[in-house]
Formats: C-alpha cells, sequence, structure tokens
C-alpha cells in the first residue's frame, strides 16, 4: 500500500517553505514524534526547506535524487531543514528510490547525529504518478 504525499507552502520571514506531509501528516511531526519517542535530544527543530535560500537546482529532479548536483549526496536529499530556516543547520536526510510505479524515502537520518538510529521510521513510498503531481504543485507554488 502506497502513501500518499502533499505539500504546504508556507511562509517563513518573506520566503517560502516546503513542507512535505504523508497521508495528511506534516513530516516536520512525524520525525519529531520518532526522535521524541526514542529519546533523541534535542528531538525535532525541524522546518521545511527554503528554494530561495538555497540552490537545491531543478526541485522536480531533486526530488527524485537525480539532480546534477544532488545534495546532499547522490540518491539522498534534504526533505526538512532547521527551523531556523537554513537547511544545512539541522538536515533531515532521506535516501530516495525510483523504481518502476513507485518512489521511496528510506534510510533517514540527521547528519549532524551520526549515532541516531532511524530504523522503524519509514519507508514511506508513494506512486510515481501522485508523488510527480504533488511535487510539480509544490514547485510551482514557490516559483
Amino acid at each position: 500500500m502506497s502513501s500518499a504525499l502533499s505539500f504546504s507552502v508556507v511562509e517563513v520571514d518573506g520566503a517560502k517553505a516546503l513542507v512535505p506531509f504523508i497521508d495528511g501528516q506534516s513530516l516536520v511531526d512525524l520525525v519529531a514524534a520518532f526522535e521524541t519517542q526514542r529519546g533523541f535530544a534535542p528531538a525535532g527543530g525541524y522546518a521545511g526547506i527554503i528554494p530561495a535560500h538555497f540552490d537545491f537546482g531543478d526541485l522536480r529532479r531533486y526530488y527524485e535524487a537525480r539532480e546534477a548536483r544532488q545534495w546532499p549526496k547522490p540518491d539522498h536529499a534534504w526533505l526538512l531543514g532547521c527551523d531556523c530556516g537554513e537547511v544545512g543547520c539541522w538536515p533531515l536526510t532521506a535516501r530516495i528510490g525510483v523504481a518502476g510505479d513507485a518512489v521511496a524515502w528510506s534510510h533517514f537520518s540527521q547528519e549532524h547525529r551520526p549515532g541516531w538510529n532511524y530504523e522503524g521510521f519509514g519507508p514511506f513510498v508513494f506512486g510515481r504518478q501522485q508523488y510527480a503531481s504533488a511535487v510539480s504543485r509544490a514547485v510551482e507554488a514557490v516559483a
């Protein structure tokens, strides 16, 4: 069974941030709850990424981990940044896999806490068409 992806566009100091929602739940809230449950400190502290603050390249390609300069590394993407507005300050990273009719977010990590284990968080699998439509709407909303 696949999940549904959507994005909320929120204003942060005059810039537009993209916050992913999985089955109607904010990824910010989902990961904060997971980190709290695991006793990670500090837990949470995430917000959406702000394309105006960082050159992600083509966001449609970025969200499929196919951008020429993929951040933070090939096959991975920063899905959330810090609540201060800087993606590199406190990023939530995931592996993005595209295969057939599905896109999966898995292997989550917090780069500044390499000892934190996100096993059991995800994977989140989306239908490729629904995923592409959600990403396209998000990209248009921040253009």
